[in-house]
């Protein structure tokens, strides 16, 4: 029961962080955001886990940490691309389909057995797909006016916004792209959770610290090749901050709750993390979820709960 509430502790988080770096992904470049919101959250790490670990870790828990880290910014760098590109629903329930899905067949190429409830849950995963991936006639119209500059352009047929009202950042609406990069962010998350998950809870928060440091220097290489390694605009510094201290509570809960518990469990718990995120866009940005949407999520619950009760099998 502890690694079920642990694990449900960090979809939040993670579904949090999602939420307010995608936001900030729409107004800024990806790669500063995600640069400030890692260098926010080893800063947290740092400040905590020293002080509650007190073992060295050994390399095998190093190298592993090390490659979640490096998973785990890729899969949230294509998270925050999809956002820029589809709706805030379609992006996360793809990449958390994928998570759960991938963690799954990754355990069975390791050896273990998904049951009959966990292929009927990855079977599902292809009509979730599909259902949450169909574009929306008014998407563009739910999502509010885009911003360029400092300007508001209204949708087609959508008055401007007023002076004075706040903007809400759009997305592309180049579904199939928000489509992609989704599924590119479960296999990366579903490659970070294997390695926390590998990295082992001997060594008490270590690995999560270790995955932390990685994760921000794979993104600041990254930031140097592309010449982008500059602060986002001041509007999305709060945004990238706050993602980055989300996410550092949602890892830690996700590290704690895979070892009380099974990976197969936790991890397709933790891949709940849309069901945050869709609600916060739902409420702040009024995105409208059309019943093919509906249905397609209801099909990635499904999956989902279906995976997690082949595991507890």
């Amino acid at each position: 029961m502890l690694a079920v509430l642990l694990a449900l502790a960090s979809a939040a988080g993670y579904g949090s962080s999602d939420f307010v770096a995608g936001l900030a992904a729409r107004r800024a470049s990806v790669v500063r955001v995600t640069v400030l919101a890692e260098a926010a959250s080893a800063a947290l790490l740092l400040c905590v886990i020293p002080f509650l670990s007190s073992q060295a870790p050994p390399l095998t828990s190093v190298l592993w940490g090390a490659c979640a880290g490096a998973s785990g910014v890729a899969g949230a760098m294509a998270l925050y691309l999809g956002f820029r590109h589809a709706a805030f629903s379609v992006a996360s329930s793809v990449s958390a389909v994928g998570t759960a899905a991938f963690s799954v067949l990754a355990g069975l190429a390791l050896g273990e057995r998904p049951s009959a409830l966990s292929l009927a849950g990855i079977s599902l995963a292809v009509p979730a797909i599909v259902g949450v991936s169909a574009p929306a006639r008014q998407a563009s119209r739910d999502l509010g006016p885009a911003v360029v500059g400092s300007r508001a352009v209204a949708s087609p047929g959508q008055h401007p916004a007023p002076a004075g009202r706040r903007l809400r950042p759009a997305a592309t609406g180049r579904h199939a792209a928000g489509v992609g990069w989704g599924l590119a962010a479960g296999a990366g998350f579903g490659l970070f959770f294997i390695g926390l998950n590998q990295a082992g809870s001997d060594t008490d928060l270590w690995p999560i610290l270790v995955s932390q440091l990685a994760a921000m220097v794979t993104v600041t290489c990254i930031a140097v090749v592309t010449r982008d390694l500059r602060l986002p605009p001041a509007g999305t510094r709060r945004l990238s901050l706050l993602a980055g201290a989300a996410g550092a509570a949602g890892t830690t809960m996700f590290f704690l709750a895979t070892h009380h518990g099974l990976l197969a469990i936790t991890a397709v718990i933790t891949s709940l993390y849309p069901a945050v995120t869709i609600l916060l866009a739902r409420v702040l940005l009024a995105e409208r979820l059309t019943p093919l949407r509906i249905a397609g999520l209801c099909f990635a619950a499904a999956s989902v709960a279906l995976i997690a009760a082949g595991g507890a099998g």
